[in-house]
């Protein structure tokens, strides 16, 4: 980007002001929403009235904003995968924001979950969070315990949430006829998928396409989100946060790999609206 830059794509918060001809009883209205490329990390942040989202009551806007955007991907992706109840399912990432929805959602319908993460703490969530199984994916030989776990079958579902090398080897592990989401790269890259082998195989490969939502699917996913968050049949995991000055630590830690859950940044500050999209 060329500076001057405002990172941040999405804030949640109470609106303050409104443009003109935005219907005034917005203001005071708790709302998520996506920013215009940018502009997430500020004390008050300008959105379009089209993208609000009006967060129910009985959620946290902290809440609200770690599902803006991993929840509305975590119901594309699940919906996607359309599991059936005793699959076995492999979450990749399972510490994470998106992952630990994507165990939550994957439990709930009934499928057997192998969760697989970096270190105890992230596995110890995975498995409060209904994984039947958890697995150190930093370990050599993982690969092996997946398929162990599974009664040597593999996992029907593979959600792939971290890429290169790791979802490369789930893929050599995913059950025949099955189906394999590469939608993460935070290892540096996608998984590369052999094609070929995959309709050899018969297994449904889907990439980070499922995440690219139009404006109106991406509102209605994270109306849905929101809603299931408010009726307590997911919790979206914060696993830390920083006050807004602190952001260059935040992502800091992030880049460490030493998070579990959602990392937020906290700020009092509301949200002014406006009736067109604004300039960047």
């Amino acid at each position: 980007m060329r500076p001057p830059y405002v990172p941040g794509a999405g804030v949640a918060g109470e609106v303050i002001s409104v443009g003109e001809e935005v219907d005034g009883e917005w203001i005071g209205a708790r709302v998520v929403t996506d920013t215009a490329e940018g502009g997430g990390y500020v004390e008050r942040a300008l959105a379009a009235v089209d993208g609000l989202v009006r967060v129910p009551d009985g959620l946290g806007l902290p809440e609200a904003a770690a599902l803006l955007h991993d929840g509305r991907t975590a119901l594309g992706l699940f919906d996607n995968a359309e599991i059936k109840p005793q699959e076995w399912v492999l979450v990749l990432g399972a510490g994470g924001g998106l992952g630990s929805l994507l165990v939550q959602l994957a439990h709930a319908a009934g499928a057997r979950v192998v969760a697989a993460a970096r270190g105890d703490r992230k596995l110890d969530l995975a498995r409060e969070l209904g994984a039947d199984v958890v697995i150190d994916s930093s370990q050599a030989g993982w690969p092996e315990q997946v398929r162990e776990a599974t009664d040597a079958a593999g996992p029907a579902v593979v959600f792939d949430g971290v890429g290169g090398d790791i979802g490369e080897a789930a893929f050599q592990i995913t059950a025949p006829g099955g189906r394999f989401s590469a939608h993460g790269a935070p290892s540096g890259g996608f998984a590369q998928i052999d094609l070929q082998e995959a309709e050899r195989r018969g297994v449904t490969v889907r990439g980070i396409e499922q995440a690219q939502f139009s404006p109106a699917d991406a509102k209605r996913l994270a109306e849905r989100a929101l809603s299931e968050a408010a009726a307590g049949r997911i919790t979206p995991v914060i696993g830390q946060t920083f006050a807004l000055p602190q952001a260059a630590d935040a992502h800091a830690a992030i880049e460490a790999r030493d998070v579990i859950g959602k990392t937020l940044l906290l700020n009092s500050a509301p949200i002014s609206v406006t009736r067109e999209k604004p300039t960047p």
